[in-house]
């Protein structure tokens, strides 16, 4: 039962794989193409996010602190 099992997760597995890296064929990019472009621009906001974090923790620290 185990290597039926195993078989069932490794064919899954390359079936993902195999999706997730097929080329479109109208943009001729994959999905992990997709992700790579996007990658950069999202960080860019994550960074963002996080400096807006810490500004609200530090104005609620003083806040707190009054």
């Amino acid at each position: 039962m185990g290597i039926l099992k195993t078989a069932i997760i490794g064919a899954a597995v390359y079936a993902g794989v195999k999706y997730i890296t097929k080329k479109d064929p109208i943009t001729g990019q994959s999905i992990v193409d997709d992700l790579f472009d996007r990658a950069p621009q999202w960080a860019d906001k994550a960074k963002g996010y996080a400096e807006e974090l810490k500004t609200r923790a530090g104005n609620a620290a003083e806040d707190l602190a009054r």
